[in-house]
């Protein structure tokens, strides 16, 4: 297995080294050069694994026995140990065809976890391996900066630096980033959006002499290790259904801003998965409905949500779709986010857009539904839904014909994360003793302007 760049113009590599440049030297985003396939034969063999033995046989498909399998088995335990669900992604059945697969048992209580927990394992590995420092430099439009930094603070060999947009994350997500002390995490506040973070990012990384003098190294989802550790979920899911729910297929309704966890489950689809629907829930920043229903890629007004996480309109992941919808043709890829780049907007013909309806759909949430679903369903079931797990329900109940047979909609986020939101319902919520003692814990972040001249100030004081 070797990997490659959406944008063609990156040698194939293995999979350490592609874990380790994160994006593509040549500005695009990593992709294995073939995607292994999982016969229906094997895929009900692995029924009734442990998530962390599937985590094994599907990780193992793509790493080419660069990682010892005792090692790579350590990694994975390791990674998961902190889970505090003993399936570490227990699903719950709602009704005869909605299921809820919870995916914030982790140390930060959000979905992020299940892929940063193993990623920054992965990395504190390689540095030992190698004997070198890695600098892990990444944006956060709330909850990947907390997992990050949770999985990387106070290891040796490792330092990292997350910007997460100024007062536009909930007040947890903040302080699950701010009120860590140890010496190798930096916290930049930056004045702006999420997408002017990532930004910002893209351009450190594509500044090849800056990268190459700091070892920087990406943890968002630009990352592929990150889309893989993902895409294990969509099968884990499927197998723990019941046989007789899963016979005609799954489809799931997905919470996505940043196209990754979505582009995840399409990579499980490809895989093997016997995947109906791939359901794109967001929020009124819905660029991604509007480029699904309509064929039209183009940022608008940034609008402030309910759903912070999702409160992006450039999303990082659409070139790694774009780039299998035109069928692995990367001098059309490079040639259409370079169009993107200067026009600001992209526009597909209708037969193209009824090739993207075939592969997906989606459903934009406004911000009073994204409530009045977190109030019914509080309600209906007793069961209490973060803004953003909210936004896949409210898709599926709308979008996902819930009589078109078996659908997963993944919780993304524990609710006590977004509590601004649940309170309005005049809902009180009991906090995980993890999340309350953070109110009393002192905060450390550096607040920049939204430049990338002052960013790569603080960069280069703190990679020394």
């Amino acid at each position: 297995m070797k990997y490659i760049s959406t944008r063609g113009r990156v040698a194939p590599i293995g999979f350490i080294d592609m874990f380790l440049m994160g994006l593509g030297e040549d500005g695009g985003l990593i992709v294995p050069e073939t995607i292994p396939t999982v016969s229906q034969e094997r895929l009900e063999s692995w029924s009734g694994l442990s998530f962390q033995h599937l985590m094994f046989e599907i990780v193992s498909l793509y790493a080419n026995g660069e990682i010892p399998d005792a090692d790579l088995k350590k990694l994975i335990q390791d990674s998961y140990a902190g889970f505090t669900s003993p399936d570490v992604l227990p699903l719950t059945t709602l009704n005869d065809s909605l299921s809820v697969m919870e995916l914030f048992h982790g140390p930060t209580f959000a979905f992020k976890d299940v892929a940063l927990q193993l990623m920054g394992n992965l990395y504190a590995y390689v540095a030992k391996q190698r004997n070198e420092i890695i600098n892990i430099l990444g944006a956060t439009s709330g909850d990947t900066g907390a997992s990050a930094i949770s999985s990387v603070r106070g290891k040796d060999g490792i330092r990292i630096c997350i910007l997460h947009p100024n007062g536009k994350v909930s007040r947890v997500q903040e302080l699950q980033m701010t009120t860590v002390q140890d010496d190798n995490v930096l916290n930049l506040s930056v004045n702006g959006n999420f997408d002017d973070c990532q930004g910002i990012i893209k351009e450190l990384f594509a500044d090849l002499p800056f990268k190459s003098k700091y070892h920087l190294r990406a943890i968002n989802s630009i990352n592929f290790v990150r889309i893989l550790a993902q895409s294990v979920y969509y099968f884990y899911a499927y197998l723990q259904l019941p046989k007789e729910k899963r016979a005609n297929g799954v489809s799931f309704s997905i919470p996505t801003g940043n196209f990754g966890n979505i582009f995840s489950g399409m990579l499980a689809k490809k895989m093997g998965v016997p995947i109906n629907q791939l359901l794109l829930a967001t929020n009124e920043n819905n660029i991604l409905e509007r480029f699904i229903r309509e064929g039209v890629y183009k940022p608008e007004g940034f609008r402030m949500t309910h759903s912070p996480s999702m409160d992006i309109q450039v999303a990082s992941n659409f070139e790694r779709y774009l780039y299998y919808f035109l069928g692995e043709d990367a001098v059309e890829v490079s040639a259409r986010m370079e169009r993107f780049k200067s026009e600001g907007r992209l526009t597909f013909l209708p037969e193209e857009v009824a090739r993207i309806q075939r592969d997906l759909s989606a459903y934009g949430v406004g911000n009073d539904e994204c409530l009045q679903t977190i109030r019914s369903y509080k309600d209906e079931y007793g069961y209490l839904l973060d803004p953003h797990s909210a936004c896949g329900i409210a898709a599926y109940e709308r979008a996902g014909a819930p009589d078109a047979g078996t659908f997963v909609s993944l919780a993304t986020a524990h609710p006590a994360k977004f509590d601004e939101a649940i309170r309005l319902l005049g809902i009180e919520q009991q906090f995980p003793e993890r999340i309350q003692e953070l109110f009393d814990k002192p905060q450390r972040q550096t607040v920049v302007d939204n430049a990338k001249v002052e960013i790569a100030k603080q960069l280069e004081s703190f990679f020394v």
